[in-house]
């Protein structure tokens, strides 16, 4: 399967960097074929600028051009793969602006036709969508406020994806506090879901 793997983290010596290289390894031995996006060690500026902002639906075809390596592999992928720690209930900055420069109109869905209207999913060739992540809040706390970092995936992208698409999210929660061998389990669980891909 063709599939992109998309890791944001500022430091290569963190727990997330250790997920990274678990992932790609665990992927690349079962045979996959791998595009990666290292958001932070590429210095992918996530920043809308007032050109492209004026251009998000005047001219698109000038941010299509922007970012044209990027989404020439969000195209090329039938799965995707995000992983990031979770700050502040959702992505880092720079993932989120990635999201923002990156999935546009024409690319990942259409702007709505009327008033009411839902946009029209562009990414139905993304078949398979895993999403790993750690997050300092316990589970409960996030269950309570409906954690918006996991439905900003599961439930405001997914809809863009593959109608039948496969969903694996795994989450580290209370990850300020866990214990070396939580971690290690964590990672251990990580790739036991990913050889079922």
């Amino acid at each position: 399967m063709r599939l992109l793997i998309v890791f944001c983290h500022p430091s290569l010596d963190s727990y997330g960097a250790a997920l990274f290289e678990r992932v790609k390894q665990t992927l690349e031995v079962a045979g996959h074929e791998l595009r990666i996006r290292d958001l932070y060690r590429e210095g992918f500026d996530p920043v809308l600028s007032l050109e492209e902002w004026q251009d998000y639906l005047a001219q698109p075809d000038a941010n299509y051009g922007r970012q044209r390596d990027h989404i020439a592999d969000l195209q090329w992928a039938e799965g995707l793969v995000v992983i990031y720690p979770t700050w502040y209930y959702g992505p880092p900055a720079m993932l989120k602006g990635w999201l923002e420069k990156v999935w546009l109109p024409g690319i990942s869905f259409e702007i709505p036709r009327f008033k009411g209207d839902r946009p029209r999913p562009k990414l139905r060739h993304i078949r398979v969508f895993v999403g790993i992540t750690t997050s300092g809040s316990p589970w409960w706390w996030l269950r309570l406020i409906r954690d918006p970092g996991r439905s900003l995936w599961l439930r405001g992208l997914r809809p863009l994806f593959a109608r039948n698409c496969r969903v694996i999210w795994r989450q580290l929660h209370s990850m300020n506090n866990s214990s070396d061998h939580a971690r290690a389990r964590f990672l251990d669980r990580v790739e036991a879901s990913l050889k079922k891909i």
